[in-house]
């Protein structure tokens, strides 16, 4: 698949393994997942390796969201013991949440690479220009009273992150933020979210991507079994540490420097579309 040199492997899998780390720690600090980090940082390493560039954006968003189903169990389980789980939230959201993000994965066997990036950009875009914002986004001061409304909002957060590669945080915790939910209740419920995103996802990248030509060894589909080996034990391990930090931290700095990151990048995966 490609010609790296030993040392140049060697800072590729230390740049996956630094990544993991950085992707954990956010999972549990702002309930975002790990993959708004691992997504671009996956795909933008592919490219280095001159991996197949209509496939490199599906391998990273379905190898991100193989690793979010571990993640996610890790920082959830940490931010329940802190009693920031909403039950009664996840009961409501989880059906839209599940079917949405089959939904997603499913669809993936019909959009190429550049409408990946594109929705990839166009959404981390507006969620890094929301973070950065000093006063959060009031939508009402309660969830919609409608069964109905609460199961599209949901459905339209599994469907976006599933084709994302992210967990539910990243668009779970503004939209929840934005209907008054307390933003402890909004990340640690969030947390929970990624898995219901991240299993469905998975079996529907898997099965969108049977077949197909061009992809490495060892992989499902479209998930890379060795890439998402490398990544687990990192994001595992430090998302606790991540949720930890957020019930002990002032977060509005580091969201706000992480806006930064993830507009940049939005930015960059935009230009390789339309550039």
């Amino acid at each position: 698949m490609t010609d790296l040199s030993l040392l140049q492997l060697a800072m590729l899998l230390g740049g996956v393994a630094l990544t993991a780390i950085l992707a954990g720690i956010l999972a549990g600090l702002l309930g975002v997942g790990g993959g708004i980090v691992l997504v671009p940082v996956l795909f933008w390493i592919l490219s280095l390796t001159h991996f197949p560039p209509e496939l490199s954006m599906h391998m990273a968003v379905a190898t991100s969201l193989a690793t979010i189903i571990f993640t996610s169990i890790s920082s959830a389980r940490a931010h329940n013991k802190r009693g920031s789980v909403d039950r009664s939230l996840l009961r409501l959201w989880a059906p839209g949440i599940v079917l949405g993000a089959f939904s997603g994965g499913l669809a993936a066997k019909y959009i190429d690479a550049s409408g990946l990036k594109a929705i990839f950009g166009t959404i981390a875009l507006l969620v890094s220009i929301n973070m950065a914002t000093p006063k959060t986004l009031v939508i009402s001061e309660h969830l919609p009273r409608s069964k109905a409304v609460n199961s599209v909002i949901s459905y339209l957060t599994g469907l976006f992150s599933a084709l994302m590669g992210i967990g539910g945080g990243t668009l779970s915790v503004p939209l929840l933020s934005g209907f008054s939910v307390e933003i402890r209740r909004a990340v640690g419920t969030a947390s929970a979210f990624g898995f219901m995103i991240a299993v469905p996802a998975v079996l529907g990248f898997i099965y969108s991507g049977l077949g197909v030509e061009g992809r490495p060894p060892l992989s499902l589909g479209y998930v890379n079994l060795i890439a998402a080996g490398i990544i687990l034990p990192f994001t595992v391990g430090f998302a606790p540490v991540g949720a930890a930090l957020a019930h002990n931290l002032d977060t509005v700095w580091i969201k706000r420097a992480f806006a930064v990151f993830l507009g940049i990048t939005a930015i960059r995966m935009l230009l390789s579309v339309f550039g």
